[in-house]
Parts: structure tokens; C-alpha cells; sequence
């Protein structure tokens, strides 16, 4: 797939419909899922929710570019989609958190690609979606 069919195609589907109706305050239970590995802190250092420093922070991150927190070390194949220009929106999070690996490999069309992310959340993707989007506000 290359870089303009990629494009054309996440654009296709961030317009295809509404945004998702997931539910923040199930999102904000879930995150303490995601807390060993991710913080979301705000721009002025004010701790949302406190939590580790394996992943990057998720303060804003729908709307930012894919593989964009200065502060963090993507590996190559989310780096890959980020060079592409694409931005997170709550679908295409909810589907990534699903299955990270399986949606790089999608999202790439390549199936070598590989995630440092190996947690899968297989409920509630919408809902966490919806949450980091409600923080950010």
C-alpha cells in the first residue's frame, strides 16, 4: 500500500461516519490498565493520572500525529505510520489498543511489522478512546 493509498484510505474512514459513542467514565476505570506503562500528564506538568514512563504520554493524543511525543522512543513500524502524516482519532485508537501489532500490520501492509506494545485491550477501546479525548479538552 503506499503512503498516498494509505492516506487516502484513514481519511475515508475518519469521514465515513460519526465519531464513536464510547463512554469516558468507563474509559477512565480502564486506564488503570494502561497506567504501568502510560501517564497522562498536561502541558503545565499537572498529573491526570499518574503512571509510568514505558509508553508515551496520552495527554492529547487524539488529534496528534501518530508517533509525535518528542519525549519517546517510538519503535520503526509506528514510526512508519506516523511518517505517513497520520493523526489519532478515537477509531483509529480504539482499533490500535485492540490489537496493536495487528493494526500496524493493517495500517503498514506489511507483516513483519512489530509494536513494543504487547497489551491488548480487548473490551473498551471505544470508551478509552472517548476518555483520553475528554482530557484533553
Amino acid at each position: 500500500m503506499t503512503k498516498l493509498t494509505f492516506l487516502a484510505a484513514f481519511a475515508a474512514l475518519a469521514a465515513a461516519g460519526p465519531a464513536l459513542a464510547g463512554d469516558p467514565a468507563a474509559g477512565e476505570a480502564d486506564f488503570k490498565k494502561c497506567k504501568a506503562c502510560h501517564s497522562i500528564t498536561a502541558p503545565d506538568g499537572t498529573d491526570i493520572q499518574k503512571g509510568g514512563k514505558t509508553g508515551p504520554n496520552l495527554y492529547g493524543i487524539i488529534g496528534r500525529q501518530v508517533a509525535s511525543d518528542p519525549d519517546f522512543k517510538y519503535g520503526d513500524a509506528i514510526k512508519a505510520v506516523g511518517a505517513t502524516g497520520a493523526v489519532w482519532d478515537e477509531a483509529s485508537l480504539a482499533a490500535y489498543v485492540a490489537d496493536p501489532g495487528s493494526w500496524l500490520k493493517t495500517t503498514l501492509g506489511d507483516d513483519s511489522a512489530k509494536t513494543k506494545m504487547t497489551f491488548k485491550l480487548a473490551k473498551g477501546g471505544e470508551d478509552m478512546a472517548a476518555y483520553l479525548a475528554s482530557v484533553a479538552q
